[in-house]
């Protein structure tokens, strides 16, 4: 779990595993995005669409739990262990960003 800090941006080597987990999350979330297009641009219904969108927010909000569980067992722990308190803060200010 190496951190490597450049110009304020921290960055995150993950297994091979966890990186193909998430980009195939994100993949099918783009595609469902694409689908609620062409069904915005076929003038479907809107309960039609609508169903498609919640299904949209669910596959991201499942997506960033599996990133935040990753985040804390992996950077947040580390971190702590390495005496980084400030860590804590700062996954503090995400939660609150990400419960909005």
């Amino acid at each position: 779990m190496e951190e490597k800090n450049c110009c304020h941006h921290k960055k995150k080597e993950r297994t091979e595993k966890e990186y193909k987990d998430l980009i195939n999350r994100l993949n099918r979330i783009e595609g469902q995005i694409r689908g609620i297009k062409g069904m915005v641009e076929q003038d479907n219904y809107c309960t039609d669409i609508l169903v498609q969108v919640a299904a949209v927010t669910a596959a991201l909000n499942s997506f960033n739990k599996v990133l935040l569980g990753s985040h804390i067992r992996g950077c947040v722990a580390e971190d702590i262990k390495n005496g980084k308190e400030d860590t804590v803060d700062e996954l503090v200010e995400t939660l609150q960003k990400l419960m909005r």
